[in-house]
């Protein structure tokens, strides 16, 4: 009997060990370069105006996709410049396309079926709260609702393609309440 339960807490030990060691700390794998965080005293959210709504589709850091992207954004300029193409935003935490961003996307997907687009690159971005892996999914989630529904307006399925950047690419660097809303959105990318 004695040599039953000596075997038995044994097997344990040595189930418990290996359950241990299988669950180790997961580490998160960032693929883009971030420079060190400095504290500073917060800066006001620049307002928007005519000149600065224009998007840039490209990261300033990413010098792989400036070099990929500069024959397109050379032949987009005018596209670019007269195109309708509005960012959408979220709430915190959400996915569900708002009220105002239905509307955009109405206007968005008038002007995609007017106009002849090879593709679109619906990105889904977020604030910096939350963990890496959360927000890459939830950056994900936002580009899947903003692709179904443009989809539901008549826009081609094949034609769209969604990409998540989670909070790796904010509009605005702030870390305030204006600027992480404004960095919850869906962003569009679009080949004429």
């Amino acid at each position: 009997m004695k040599n039953k339960l000596t075997l038995t807490g044994v097997v344990v030990l040595i189930l418990s060990l290996i359950i241990f060691t299988g669950c180790a700390e997961k580490k998160s794998v960032v693929t883009s370069e971030t420079a060190p965080v400095k504290e500073a005293a917060p800066t006001p959210v620049p307002k928007p105006t005519p000149d600065t709504t224009k998007q840039i589709n490209v990261a300033p850091s990413d010098t792989t996709t400036i070099k990929e992207a500069a024959s397109d954004q050379s032949s987009l300029a005018d596209a670019t410049a007269k195109s309708p193409i509005r960012d959408i935003n979220f709430d915190y935490d959400n996915s569900s396309i708002r009220p105002d961003a239905r509307e955009i996307l109405k206007v968005n997907a008038d002007y995609l079926l007017k106009h002849r687009v090879s593709s679109i690159v619906v990105e889904g971005h977020c604030d910096e709260r939350g963990t890496a892996e959360y927000n890459m999914a939830l950056g994900q989630r936002r580009a899947q609702e903003t692709k179904t529904y443009l989809v539901n307006l008549g826009i081609k399925e094949s034609i769209i393609r969604t990409i998540s950047y989670g909070a790796e690419r904010p509009l605005y660097p702030e870390s305030n309440e204006e600027a992480w809303a404004k960095n919850r959105r869906a962003h569009f990318v679009v080949t004429p």
